[in-house]
């Protein structure tokens, strides 16, 4: 009897031997993200996912590979998820001359001449301005533009894509020779004269007229743009606001094995998605997710085009201003609730945020698992937090906002209202979690700048000593589990993506640094040496 069994034994250990993957990662430190935040030490990758994780000991003793690495105790990490960002106008903006972090319009100027001096033809793009970092803070004009670019049409969009210089080629081309009126925009004037400044809804009129890159164009800025986030260990990217037919050529690029970052894409307020999804159904495969739709509900604070309960702090006059009469967005959230689609609604002022929280409150009924979203969710009133929980709302934050608005955002918001403006940890307590992402091209497309500001709410100087309102500071195992298992949660992808876990996709990452025992400069310094997706390698550091 007792040879039997010795028998059994030893055939039981020859057959996990024989257990066959196509890549093991060991002598790592892989942190799972799962329910109970375990940490392993290996595992095993069969056919794009993970089969098994454990010791280095178990798995190498039941698993044979092609190909073994030695993570040599480095952290390892499943990929990151931006929940909110701008992948393919990103890719586009790589077209565009660079206009993030001029400390003066007169640096704008000298940029767009140098970049102007390579690209000859057509329209003149740029974006990334922003009026706060200038000495006077003023918002720019078209004179100097037209003096230097009489018949050439210049468009150039601020760094939050909510306000836009124009020269008075463009605006011709647009057909603005007058101050127009225009619901949730403006076309500024003074003293009687085009000063070439949109905001908001306004910026389409000219944008619209430019025309759009032909495919051999789109696929090689695409293509840049998806190795740059392959990079930073982006491996899924929540692109908010497409048509669908932008949509379909991602997928055909997807499928075509052109395009491997993974793409949950929210298609834009317009009846011709709404047409299309409706009749369509959710799209699923293994790189896409299209099930819901981005709503705007008002600009952004920088603009001054965030909707307020009260009128801004320096400009008495103004209170911003929803994008939409609050009757468009009550009929476009009954509508996606009946056809079952994920209502996600842009939301930065404390009136936009109480607006569409109350109409989300009235159309799902109270706590439910559709996963609706508020995005940014900047400036909320304290007594409509408990709108968030009430009705099962995800906040989807974008915490490099705080450190980038805070040197100007008390000026806009005044004393009081700040206090709960940039309120992760208040809106984390809502549903107990939060997903995270950047709003790039809005903001640097790197994770490691989401991590370093939702711990520590700081710059890059250690300004302000002691952070930006500390109390609303994240945690790095909640900053963790935001960019990863509930970012993934966020796209209703936690049962495949987003922690690292037999039967998961193989989306991961490995790094230079343990990120939940970094300090602030190995945070900032932080490196990812490889990046993963399903199984196959898409970066490795040289």
């Amino acid at each position: 009897m007792k040879k039997i069994l010795l028998l059994l034994l030893a055939t039981a250990l020859l057959s996990c031997k024989q257990n066959k993957a196509d890549l093991i990662i060991y002598n790592g430190k892989i942190y799972t993200v799962n329910q109970n935040f375990d940490i392993a030490e290996a595992m095993a990758i069969k056919d794009g996912k993970i089969i098994a994780v454990g010791s280095t000991e178990q798995i190498q003793k039941q698993y044979t590979a092609k190909e073994s690495i030695d993570a040599q105790q480095k952290p390892v990490y499943p990929g990151f998820i931006d929940a909110h960002a701008h992948f393919v106008g990103y890719a586009q903006s790589l077209k565009n001359a660079n206009l993030v972090a001029a400390k003066s319009w007169g640096e704008i100027l000298e940029r767009l001449k140098t970049y102007a001096q390579t690209d000859k033809d057509g329209w003149l793009t740029g974006r990334g301005w922003d009026q706060n970092l200038w000495p006077d803070k003023k918002f720019p004009t078209k004179d100097k533009l037209d003096e230097l670019f009489p018949d050439r049409p210049v468009l150039l969009t601020r760094i939050d894509g909510h306000a836009a210089i124009a020269n008075q080629k463009a605006l011709d081309i647009a057909g603005i020779n007058k101050a127009i009126k225009i619901t949730g925009g403006e076309v500024v004037e003074e003293n009687g004269k085009l000063t070439g400044l949109l905001v908001d809804n306004a910026v389409g009129l000219v944008a619209d007229k430019i025309p759009a890159p032909d495919q051999k164009q789109f696929k090689k800025y695409l293509l840049q743009a998806q190795q740059n986030c392959f990079e930073v260990g982006l491996t899924t990217i929540d692109d908010c606001g497409l048509d669908y037919e932008t949509v379909e050529a991602l997928d055909k690029l997807q499928k075509d094995g052109d395009l491997k970052m993974k793409l949950y894409v929210l298609l834009s307020d317009s009846e011709k998605n709404y047409d299309f999804l409706f009749k369509k159904g959710p799209i699923k495969t293994d790189f896409l997710n299209v099930r819901g739709f981005k709503v705007y509900a008002d600009g952004a604070l920088g603009s001054r085009g965030a909707c307020l309960l009260q009128h801004y702090s320096d400009m008495p006059n103004k209170t911003g201003f929803l994008l939409s009469e609050p009757k468009h967005f009550e009929e476009v959230a009954k509508k996606i609730n009946e056809h079952g689609f994920q209502m996600c609604t842009h939301a930065i002022g404390d009136s936009a945020n109480r607006t569409i929280l109350k109409i989300y409150n009235q159309v799902l009924g109270g706590k439910n698992d559709k996963r609706w979203r508020i995005e940014h969710a900047q400036v909320v009133a304290p007594q409509d937090f408990n709108l968030f929980g009430s009705a099962s709302v995800i906040p989807s934050v974008q915490p490099t906002h705080a450190t980038s608005d805070m040197y100007w955002a008390k000026d806009r918001l005044g004393a009081e209202r700040i206090k709960t403006a940039y309120a992760y940890k208040q809106l984390l307590q809502q549903n107990g979690w939060i997903a995270l992402g950047t709003d790039f091209p809005v903001e640097h497309i790197n994770p490691m700048l989401t991590f370093y500001a939702a711990t520590l709410r700081i710059d890059n100087q250690n300004y302000p000593k002691g952070g930006f309102q500390i109390e609303n500071a994240l945690t790095p195992e909640e900053t963790l589990r935001g960019m990863t298992i509930w970012a993934a949660k966020a796209n209703f992808e936690e049962k495949e993506k987003g922690s690292l876990e037999a039967g998961k996709f193989a989306d991961f990452i490995i790094m230079e640094n343990d990120l939940i025992h970094a300090d602030a400069q190995q945070i900032l310094q932080n490196k990812v040496l490889k990046t993963y997706v399903n199984g196959q390698k898409v970066y490795e550091k040289k």
